[in-house]
């Protein structure tokens, strides 16, 4: 596998201020003429959980804890490098007060082929959704609630091989 080259912009960022989707891919793209597929995936923020109906979640409220989030996303990318040709790879995940409609998190990936961008772009959300820790809570008509992992996105992260204990 091609390493992925460490440039000045980090891999991972952890926020809570908006990003720009057109702007993350440009800095991920700039200069590598070996590319030829990029793969983007923007999570938002819904306005119901699962099941629920419209508007029965007003917010969400993102916690982390700074340093091992990073670290563990960090991993999660080497994991995909490992697994796809990847040329490149980026991370963006907000935390705190977000609204529905609010972008939540972005991962873009680069690569010689879209085959690889594809698979790589999906297994790094899969992994993102189970193993990053971040703690969600949602305010509800009925007050606010912590949201434990759902056992779907325990069954996208084995199709790719992977049993782990959730973060």
């Amino acid at each position: 596998m091609q390493a992925i080259k460490a440039g000045r912009d980090p891999r991972v960022s952890i926020q809570s201020h908006d990003f720009d989707l057109t702007q993350e891919v440009a800095h991920l793209r700039a200069g590598d003429a070996r590319i030829g597929a990029v793969c983007a995936f923007v999570g938002t923020v819904r306005d119901r959980h699962a099941g629920a109906e419209a508007g029965s979640v007003s917010a969400i409220e993102l916690e982390h804890y700074p340093g091992m989030t990073e670290k563990a996303i960090e991993a999660m990318i080497d994991a995909a490098q490992q697994r796809f040709a990847i040329l490149g790879a980026r991370v963006v995940h907000r935390v705190g007060l977000l609204q529905p409609l609010d972008q939540i998190v972005l991962v873009a990936v680069t690569s010689m082929n879209r085959r690889e961008s594809f698979q790589a772009c999906e297994f790094l959300m899969d992994y993102l959704k189970t193993q990053a820790p971040f703690w969600k809570k949602e305010a509800t008509p009925e007050g606010a609630r912590w949201v434990d992992a759902r056992v779907s996105d325990d069954a996208a992260l084995a199709r790719w091989g992977l049993s782990l204990p959730n973060a």
